[in-house]
């Protein structure tokens, strides 16, 4: 019996993930998302009001943030100031990680593209209501961010000045890793002061001025606040700098 159900656990984390091969040895490995409903955004800040139930779909998601050798093997350039095949690939306009997202679904025949911003926080919390998905607060030993600047009761810490490589951190309940932290991760959404009038069916939000798109998640060079789950940010298309990298998603 015990075997029969560990047979079982396998099959059903093995249906969870799946890897693309983009060529010279380098893998991309998506993580499966459930669907639910959840609690987006906070009261902690105004653009993160008001908090509303939005239902989320079940899709695919990067398990890490597009690294340096991934944009590499499918974009034939490398756009980073820090180097490292395994560091996420920062430098990055939104437009750079939608043509990414064009040359991927080409490449595997798959429709890749950016999360919603509903899909980036569902994913980030992974079922959980705290300000992190580890808890109330962080630390550097869980998160690259500027230790100088904690949150809450947290103690100040390690202040790295550079992206880590992805999956040097403990991951979410979804598998996912450095949702907080490293680098800002772009997503779909044109950029609203607030959550008036957001759709809540985990679709992008795609009215509005479209000259400004959403960022996710914090990054090394930021404090911890704005590392956490519900903390958004909207930056022009030409925003690029050592701090802003992504992730892909597929239906």
């Amino acid at each position: 019996m015990r075997v029969c159900l560990l047979n079982m656990f396998l099959v059903r984390r093995q249906a969870e993930f799946f890897r693309e091969d983009l060529g010279r040895g380098v893998m991309l490995e998506m993580v499966s998302i459930p669907g639910g409903r959840f609690q987006m955004g906070s009261t902690e800040y105004d653009p993160e009001q008001p908090v509303h139930q939005v239902t989320v779909k079940p899709f695919f998601m990067g398990k890490y943030p597009i690294t340096e050798e991934q944009w590499e093997a499918v974009m034939g350039n490398n756009l980073s100031s820090f180097e490292g095949a395994k560091s996420p690939v920062e430098s990055v306009f939104w437009k750079d990680a939608m043509e990414f997202c064009a040359k991927l679904s080409q490449k595997t025949g798959k429709n890749y593209r950016l999360p919603s911003e509903a899909e980036w926080e569902y994913a980030c919390r992974a079922g959980t209501t705290t300000p992190f998905h580890f808890g109330e607060t962080i630390t550097p030993d869980l998160v690259n961010y500027d230790g100088n600047y904690p949150y809450a009761s947290a103690p100040k810490g390690l202040y790295r000045e550079e992206t880590t490589p992805v999956g040097s951190f403990p991951p979410n309940a979804f598998g996912l890793y450095d949702m907080h932290g490293n680098v800002w991760e772009w997503c779909q959404d044109v950029w609203h002061d607030d959550y008036n009038g957001a759709p809540t069916d985990g679709s992008s939000w795609e009215t509005g001025r479209s000259y400004y798109r959403v960022q996710r998640g914090g990054s090394w060079d930021y404090g911890a606040v704005v590392c956490r789950s519900a903390s958004r940010y909207g930056l022009a298309l030409g925003g690029e700098g050592r701090y802003f990298g992504f992730r892909v998603a597929v239906a």
